[in-house]
């Protein structure tokens, strides 16, 4: 189908039902493509994942005063938000960066927070419903064990000291 892209899924459809020994025709058919494609595929000649680039497609608008000024604060006060740190470009260098900058600052807080920020507290909760360990109490050595209502086991404490 010209126009749609191949998925993970068809390729490697496509790849088992060659190997299965079916023709290019025929795994090209179960996995919904062209013949054509099929031969790509066997060749190795991947079309890059589309959404992927390298480029950047228009100028950095903190580039000048991202490491000067706002990581310097960051590292200061690291639970700063985007929203403060952009009042705080408001007041220092007004009318320079128009309030569309702030998701761009808000990525790169979340970023930076991600990446320099402090370490994230973490807490493994541990919850232990009744019945599910078997837990024993050290503390009356004398108690008795007892199943379906019968002593089977009975420790006696010497009672002379």
């Amino acid at each position: 189908m010209p126009g749609k892209r191949i998925t993970q899924h068809q390729e490697s459809l496509y790849m088992s039902k060659r190997q299965q020994g079916q023709s290019q025709e025929t795994a090209a058919a179960c996995a919904a493509i062209s013949e054509r494609s099929g031969r790509r595929i066997e060749k190795g000649e991947r079309q890059s994942i589309p959404g992927e680039r390298h480029w950047r497609t228009r100028e950095d608008p903190l580039e000048v005063i991202w490491e000067k000024e706002l990581v310097p604060l960051l590292e200061r006060e690291p639970q700063l938000t985007g929203l403060t740190l952009w009042e705080y470009l408001e007041d220092e260098h007004a009318g320079q960066f128009p309030f569309r900058v702030l998701r761009t600052l808000q990525r790169r807080v979340k970023h930076w927070k991600a990446t320099q920020g402090p370490d994230k507290v973490v807490i493994f909760r541990q919850s232990v419903p009744a019945g599910q360990q078997g837990l024993s109490d050290f503390s009356h050595p004398a108690t008795g064990i007892t199943l379906q209502g019968e002593v089977r086991w009975s420790r006696k404490i010497d009672q002379t000291s």
